[in-house]
């Protein structure tokens, strides 16, 4: 189910798992400001998330932000051939399969340019495209900030204490996943630098508010 998240923003969160893990994931759908949609990490196309986002208006953009993100893009593409498809550095050469429109860096694309700021997380191993909203000051993530310890089945919140994962960003996973610390520091301070106060994870509860203390507080080990 397509779930309001703010003005123009809507997520739909699903079960996925990761290793035999349930981790969950989250899509996030932006309402374009030249009119269309924008949506990030697409999930399972089934006919009621088609009716909802049919209804929200024209897909124009979609875009498989990580390495691990891209299982329903097929689905998507075969629903709305029209739309621009997007992928991470690397995932045109892991899903030859896919005709993507495209592969994005630090630059947005002239479709959503004037509605979201990106920043290409490269120094992260999933080649991570993480997004900026400053209409509702939210930041978008895909694998960073991973926070399995809200997770409601009692086995995830298990999996989260072995990784000591107790927050969004915590534990000893992280610094596994980031192959360039220096890189990872100057493309953190990045986002930092972006007005956002919330934001949404596709791996476990969204941040309500105080999201650039949250954010500041996962990677001070940099």
């Amino acid at each position: 189910m397509l779930t309001p998240w703010a003005e123009g923003i809507w997520t739909d969160t699903r079960e996925a798992k990761f290793l035999g893990v349930e981790t969950g994931t989250r899509m996030s759908v932006v309402r374009l400001s030249q009119g269309g949609l924008f949506v990030l990490s697409p999930v399972p196309l089934d006919d009621q998330t088609r009716r909802q986002i049919d209804a929200l208006g024209e897909v124009r953009a979609v875009v498989a932000p990580s390495l691990f993100h891209h299982l329903s893009v097929a689905q998507w593409m075969a629903a709305y051939p029209k739309a621009t498809f997007a992928a991470c550095p690397g995932l045109e050469w892991k899903r030859t399969d896919l005709a993507f429109s495209g592969v994005l860096g630090d630059q947005p694309h002239p479709i959503w340019a004037q509605d979201l700021e990106q920043v290409y997380f490269s120094a992260r191993r999933e080649n991570e495209l993480d997004f900026f909203h400053a209409p509702t000051r939210t930041l978008l993530v895909t694998d960073a900030l991973l926070n399995l310890s809200t997770h409601p089945r009692p086995s995830t919140r298990f999996i989260a204490k072995l990784m000591k994962n107790d927050a969004p960003g915590t534990g000893w996973l992280e610094p596994v996943m980031v192959r360039d610390k220096k890189l990872a520091r100057r493309q953190v301070d990045r986002m930092l630098a972006w007005d956002f106060d919330r934001i949404i994870l596709a791996h476990g509860a969204p941040v309500e508010s105080g999201g650039r203390e949250v954010l500041r507080r996962a990677y001070a080990w940099l």
